[in-house]
């Protein structure tokens, strides 16, 4: 379908999106939709929202290719190859797996700029709406809510671009350089004028304004839409509101967010679209659109972000038809306190062989196993994140070990457990409240596990007095393989060096492109 449509206002619309527009599909064919014409009808209003969806699957790589960046497999990959939980077994994603990028490396370029185009046609959109809205082509209460949609995407987007390239807010209580916030659309002489004389704000500055989108949000978005999961709705943009206030360390907001969708005593039913966890840990992946998948980006096997950029390819063992890239490191998987019994061991993960050839095996997960058809949707919000959250946030705000905390980290983890009347954590099994938040940080790891998460978590501990990192963490080189390397407890020898928090590495440079473009655009220190 991408074929069809060249227009970067519209972009190209997943086949599966389409039924309710078949009217419009008829009128004309989709290269011929002009820029003023986009949002002439109800019709073609829906498809540039769209447009928007797709633009976040997969706005167009360095090299005009499609793979997956932002949001349709990129931020999963790039986020658990910044991290220690994953193995670069070849040299796919060195670059990023060993922090040596650089101002025009392809990875930090190419995210950056897929951010942006997002970002930009949500805009142009948002405008669009607006305008339909005066000439009566589309009610005032679908142009808000489509517009909703829009600033749920444009804080997505604009929150993952912080954590990439911007100091964490709890560094100098958000007093460090962010990335520049785009609220308005680059269409016209004027407005790139605009955008060359805003300097970067800083990152306290950007989370007031991913927030206000987020309000936004919230306030004109339904609780459920169709098709489900792959749309924002009221509980995805309170979800990743509560996301952006743990980053903040705002716990008593993140406990606030939590209590609009998680309610005082299990079983933990959102009383806003009726997300729950699923019975079993491979139920979110085994049912792409399930009731613990709050928001997801649609891949299926007409529109996907291809062999290169794919989650099973990149994650799936190269046996079983994918490409073994990312496996899954020793370092979390010889965890102790990852019970050997742990049900996720078996149902999200087998040994395999991997890019090296069939003599070489690894760990690799089955989260995402649609070798062929590359249908996997690429999870960016589940319920299972929602409680954990919350539990995070009741164990820090708490003065001593808190009972709630204990039972929402009970609630995700007992359903992983052989025998859950006897393993569950109790008040007892924690010292104090740095081990329960300790114990809550595991969880997230195991949880999370190729879900590209884990960065998200460094990044925002980064200087933690308790739970850091001290930077990114000591790795497994990318030569590392083998099952012997893989037993529960035992020995973890990373071989690449840790590299301090205080490394400019520790973020990722401003693009060279940006910099051509926007002179007046403050590079990131070291680079």
């Amino acid at each position: 379908m991408k074929t069809l449509v060249k227009r970067i206002l519209i972009g190209a619309i997943p086949l599966a999106m389409m039924s309710s527009c078949e009217t419009a599909l008829d009128k004309s064919p989709f290269n011929a939709i002009t820029d003023a014409s986009a949002f002439s009808t109800a019709d073609r209003c829906l498809l540039s929202l769209y447009g928007v969806y797709d633009a976040a699957q997969s706005s167009p790589y360095t090299d005009g290719t499609v793979r997956g960046y932002p949001f349709g497999a990129a931020n999963i990959e790039q986020g658990d190859a910044r991290g220690e939980d994953v193995i670069n077994v070849a040299a796919f994603f060195q670059i990023t797996y060993q922090a040596t990028y650089n101002t025009t490396t392809a990875n930090n370029v190419g995210h950056w700029g897929a951010l942006y185009a997002l970002i930009n046609k949500a805009n142009i959109s948002i405008d669009g709406f607006k305008n339909a809205a005066k000439s009566n082509i589309i009610t005032a209460a679908a142009a808000a809510q489509y517009e909703a949609e829009c600033r749920f995407l444009r804080a997505l987007a604009h929150h993952e671009a912080v954590t990439l390239f911007a100091r964490p807010y709890l560094d100098g209580n958000g007093n460090k350089l962010g990335v520049p916030y785009r609220d308005f659309a680059i269409n016209s002489g004027s407005a790139v004028d605009q955008v060359r004389a805003i300097p970067r704000p800083t990152v306290a500055e950007n989370y007031e304004k991913i927030l206000a989108d987020l309000d936004f949000a919230e306030t004109n978005l339904p609780a459920t839409l169709s098709p489900g999961t792959v749309r924002a709705t009221k509980a995805a943009a309170i979800a990743l509101k509560q996301r952006v206030k743990l980053h903040k360390g705002d716990w008593a907001g993140v406990i606030a967010e939590g209590a609009k969708l998680v309610p005082a005593a299990a079983p933990f039913v959102s009383p806003i679209g009726a997300w729950k966890l699923t019975d079993e840990p491979s139920g979110p992946f085994t049912n792409n659109s399930s009731t613990e998948s709050i928001f997801s980006i649609r891949n299926d096997a007409l529109d996907n972000t291809g062999t290169n950029g794919a989650l099973p390819s990149m994650y799936g063992a190269a046996n079983l038809g994918a490409r073994g890239l990312l496996a899954i490191s020793p370092i979390i998987w010889n965890n102790a306190k990852w019970l050997e019994t742990d049900k996720r061991r078996t149902q999200l993960y087998l040994t395999g062989a991997n890019a090296n050839g069939a003599s070489t095996v690894n760990v690799f997960t089955k989260k995402y196993t649609s070798y062929t058809e590359r249908a996997d949707f690429a999870p960016q919000i589940r319920y299972a994140e929602v409680l954990l959250n919350s539990a995070e946030a009741e164990a820090r705000q708490a003065t001593g070990v808190s009972d709630r905390a204990i039972a929402l980290l009970n609630a995700v983890r007992n359903r992983a457990l052989a025998a859950p009347a006897t393993e569950a954590y109790t008040a007892a099994s924690f010292a104090d409240k740095k081990a329960l938040i300790a114990a809550i940080l595991l969880e997230r790891r195991v949880e999370f596990l190729a879900e590209g998460k884990r960065w998200s978590d460094i990044h925002r501990n980064a200087v933690d007095p308790d739970f850091n990192t001290g930077g990114i963490p000591a790795k497994y080189a990318n030569a590392a393989q083998g099952a012997a390397l893989y037993k529960v407890g035992g020995a973890i020898n990373p071989t690449q060096a840790a590299i301090p928090y205080a490394d400019f590495r520790f973020i990722w440079p401003i693009p060279d492109t940006e910099k051509t473009q926007n002179p007046i655009i403050e590079q990131n220190p070291g680079y």
